[in-house]
């Protein structure tokens, strides 16, 4: 889950060598940007028929990626003339979730998909639509070649298989106006303590404390909530029962609406709003992943700090939500096209090689490939760096470890707890039933 254009271009397919028989399967040269090229053994010669490959991805909406995405896209087309992609990416809301695993039910999947590799994709990997790393591998071994063991491994699905190749990992963290803090003399906060003085004296002089959409996106709050209040342990447990610290970090939603520490109408905005504010200094702060910072303007005055904590927390400093968790699939579908096979290895090759991969990451997050450091970093881009770097320990979100059905529950109960209005120990409780249902479906 990013940013400004860096490097040159993608990875391409140009030239193949003569085959010495009907039907034969010999190396294919390879020219990948920037290096000599190189023999793919076991490639499949493709035939320069005119192939329209479907694309799906992640890199759509606001988010800043997009750019980068688009761009190789066209690069790519540019590259093979004899490939047309239709590509239709959106921004990875629940909807949007929603909408891939019907079209997988009914045989409407695309070619290439760039998807969530955590329990977010357990209903489309059940239908067994993806062709495997290993498989691919077999017959082009170059394949997700600059990516790092340790991002492979990563992304392995929850049944152990990997399918996936990444580009670039995340982190989430407390992006803060510094020059709002600044203007009312309140310190970035660094605990809980310190997090309610800032709440307090910026609802006191008209600034939103944090720009948060409970009705949209209350993600980021219900993880790091949920992970000071329980801790390593009692957060990445998946529980039959709500356990008192989810029902304590859950409730911390009511305290800090009825601190004033959300918009007015946090109940009926969208992300995309709240982000706005944030960027408008109408907002002193945002937790949001690393994304986000691409799409910040003001990198002078913006940092990204360590979430503040709760009162009694059991997380300990350095623990911070991140990791890798989407990558490029190939469906069954294109692999089984001779045509579609190549141009769909192709594709992901383009946006999963180092030179690709680098203009993804560009300093933010975590890179799937040993790439290179980047000259002229922002302050912003810098305080990211070194939030990531001194982080002891990732770990993945809520939604990793539960069913997507039962996550949808938690989220779209958030406002009323928040209110109130419902008890977050039933919450849990039905969202855990749910998890465990479908789990032995």
């Amino acid at each position: 889950m990013k940013r400004k254009l860096l490097s040159m271009v993608l990875v391409s397919l140009l030239t193949i060598s003569m085959l010495t028989g009907c039907g034969s399967k010999e190396a294919v040269s390879v020219a990948v940007a920037g290096e000599e090229t190189q023999e793919v053994e076991g490639a499949a010669e493709p035939s320069g028929n005119l192939v329209t490959l479907k694309t799906v991805s992640m890199f759509g909406g606001t988010d800043p990626n997009a750019e980068v995405y688009n761009r190789i896209n066209k690069e790519f087309q540019e590259t093979n003339s004899n490939i047309t992609i239709e590509d239709n990416s959106q921004a990875s809301d629940e909807e949007w979730k929603a909408s891939i695993a019907a079209d997988f039910s009914v045989g409407n999947e695309p070619d290439v998909l760039q998807f969530f590799t955590d329990a977010n994709a357990n209903t489309i990997i059940a239908t067994d639509k993806f062709v495997t790393l290993d498989e691919i591998k077999a017959v082009y071994p170059d394949y997700a070649k600059d990516t790092l063991p340790a991002a492979l491994k990563s992304v392995t699905n929850n049944d152990g298989i990997q399918r996936a190749v990444p580009t670039t990992g995340y982190w989430e963290g407390l992006y803060c106006n510094k020059d709002l803090f600044e203007q009312y003399n309140v310190v970035l906060p660094s605990d809980w303590d310190s997090l309610v003085t800032a709440i307090t004296t910026f609802k006191e002089n008209g600034i939103i404390p944090i720009a948060c959409s409970l009705n949209n996106v209350p993600h980021y709050w219900i993880d790091f909530l949920m992970l000071y209040t329980a801790g390593q342990e009692g957060y990445t447990q998946v529980p039959a029962k709500a356990p008192e610290d989810w029902v304590k970090g859950l409730e911390t939603f009511k305290t800090l609406r009825d601190l004033g520490a959300f918009p007015e109408d946090t109940d009926t905005v969208d992300d995309a709003y709240i982000c706005q504010l944030f960027k408008d200094k109408k907002a002193a702060m945002q937790l949001d992943g690393s994304w986000y910072l691409g799409g910040i303007k003001d990198t002078q005055n913006t940092v990204v700090i360590p979430f503040p904590g709760v009162e009694n927390q059991k997380a300990e400093a350095g623990t911070i939500v991140g990791g890798m968790s989407s990558g490029f699939y190939i469906t069954k579908k294109a692999w089984n096209d001779p045509d579609k096979r190549d141009a769909a290895v192709k594709f992901v090759m383009a946006h999963t090689c180092k030179d690709a991969v680098q203009r993804y990451w560009n300093g933010n997050g975590q890179a799937a490939c040993a790439v290179d450091p980047i000259d002229g970093m922002s302050p912003l881009a810098i305080s990211g760096l070194d939030y990531s770097n001194a982080a002891t320990c990732f770990l993945a979100p809520t939604d990793s470890r539960i069913d997507p059905e039962a996550y949808k529950v938690i989220v779209a109960g958030i406002v009323k707890i928040s209110m109130g209005e419902m008890s977050a120990e039933n919450l849990i409780n039905d969202a855990l039933a749910i998890n465990a249902e479908r789990a032995v479906q």
